[in-house]
């Protein structure tokens, strides 16, 4: 059969009625949509199946960062010290299952440099408690965004040197489940800047730390969002959960 394109819908519509006043022994060829069909039944059938497409879905990328109550992602140093690490299981469970929904991380290469060492050494160690999660961190296939570096040296791991908003775009249009990201600083403040990120998770620790790193300063135009979800946890963190309005 020949393939079909989706333009053809409208200017289908404009030659039906041409092709079955044809005859059913000549081919008939619209000037309008170039469609040669030698059936009126074909037509209609080319119609049928075009009404049935549906537009293909993009992967959503997703970002899962830790904050403080006045919106720094880390200290002025990148100190680490006020998070709240005693997690319950319910917001163990939330970051799993937010986990399991994706099949690709993306990051910055300063983040690379200690998250995937981490999470290796971790899955090596059957004594180490988050050894279970460390075999996802490590199976999943991940995607390091640098200008400084031409090949990953880390297994599972791609590198990628391109414009960032062509590099993510490809990664959207690609099959599979969703895309996570993580950090760093400086990578996820220019995926928020040019509107990429499709679904923010923000994990909001009971800390205020007056001075850090920030992730919405290089933002040059508002970006509203709307609230899909708010979830409180007994630790004390706060999971806000946003997506752009405008997708």
């Amino acid at each position: 059969m020949m393939p079909i394109s989706i333009f053809m819908i409208s200017s289908i519509n404009r030659c039906l009625y041409k092709v079955i006043k044809q005859s059913r022994n000549a081919p008939f060829k619209c000037h309008i949509c170039n469609l040669r069909v030698w059936q009126p039944w074909l037509l209609l059938y080319y119609k049928q199946l075009l009404t049935k497409l549906k537009p293909i879905k993009m992967r959503k990328l997703k970002l899962q960062m830790q904050l403080s109550v006045d919106g720094y992602v880390a200290g002025p140093n990148g100190e680490m010290d006020w998070m709240t690490w005693n997690h319950d299981p319910e917001i163990l469970k939330y970051i799993t299952d937010l986990t399991d929904t994706s099949g690709t991380i993306v990051m910055g290469r300063k983040l690379a440099e200690g998250f995937i060492p981490y999470w290796e050494n971790a899955s090596k160690n059957p004594n180490d408690p988050s050894n279970p999660f460390a075999y996802k961190m490590v199976d999943m296939p991940k995607v390091v965004f640098t200008k400084t570096i031409a090949k990953s040296s880390w297994d599972n791991t791609e590198v990628a040197t391109g414009d960032v908003t062509e590099e993510i775009n490809k990664l959207k249009s690609g099959n599979g489940k969703d895309i996570i990201v993580y950090g760093g600083a400086t990578f996820v403040s220019d995926l928020i800047k040019k509107n990429l990120i499709d679904e923010y998770h923000l994990f909001i620790n009971p800390t205020i730390i007056g001075n850090g790193m920030a992730i919405f300063k290089e933002v040059e135009q508002k970006l509203k969002l709307k609230l899909v979800k708010a979830s409180p946890f007994s630790c004390g963190i706060v999971v806000l959960t946003y997506q752009p309005a405008d997708k």
